[in-house]
């Protein structure tokens, strides 16, 4: 039976650290939403989720094979966007992805992805440095628990609440998690580009 993963790209954040919106900077002639949803069109899941501000859709090319989510309030934080995707999401797995991880690639994600059914009850994530970072992947079992998230905060809240349904995976290349928060974070990606 296959194993069906919505993967929920996340991208109506309103980029506060940054004094701007970062997802519009560019890396390699494409702006950070748009290499985000280029990794998100070609990764082999049951379907494709963004979740994104009217604004910011106005400024992407959209592939066929993704379903588009707009947060109407993204003053309310990352756990609207989380609710607006489970919400909209059929699969048994929620994969969310972050749109300001520009150094990311398909086989880098693909670990993470085929852990999918490793456990009913599973909480799968990459680990750099010691530290837990995105994307991170959710069986359909905490269903209930995103979705009564609120505030600024993400899937962090559920996955330590359940240590025992954690699976923790070492990536192998660590430095494409690098996510972009402020300018000096961008200022890094490009002068290692």
């Amino acid at each position: 039976m296959e194993t069906k993963i919505s993967v929920i790209l996340l991208a109506a954040g309103l980029s506060c650290r940054m004094g701007g919106d970062k997802l519009l900077l560019l890396y390699k002639g494409k702006s950070l939403l748009q290499l985000a949803v280029d990794l998100l069109s070609g990764l082999p899941v049951y379907e494709r989720i963004l979740v994104t501000t009217r604004a910011r859709l106005d400024t992407v090319v959209l592939p066929d094979d993704v379903r588009v989510v707009i947060n109407p309030r993204p003053e309310s934080g990352q756990s609207g966007s989380i609710r607006l995707g489970v919400s909209a999401a059929l699969g048994q797995w929620y994969f969310f992805m972050a749109a300001d991880q520009p150094g990311l690639v398909a086989g880098d994600l693909l670990p993470l992805l085929g852990c999918a059914g490793c456990g009913k009850d599973a909480i799968v994530y990459p680990v750099v440095n010691g530290c837990p970072c995105s994307p991170t992947l959710f069986s359909s079992s905490f269903r209930a628990e995103l979705l009564a998230l609120s505030g600024d905060v993400g899937g962090r809240s559920v996955r330590d609440a359940h240590p025992e349904a954690c699976i923790a995976v070492e990536p192998e290349r660590p430095g494409n998690f690098l996510d972009i928060d402020n300018m000096e974070d961008y200022m890094r990606l490009m002068l290692n580009a």
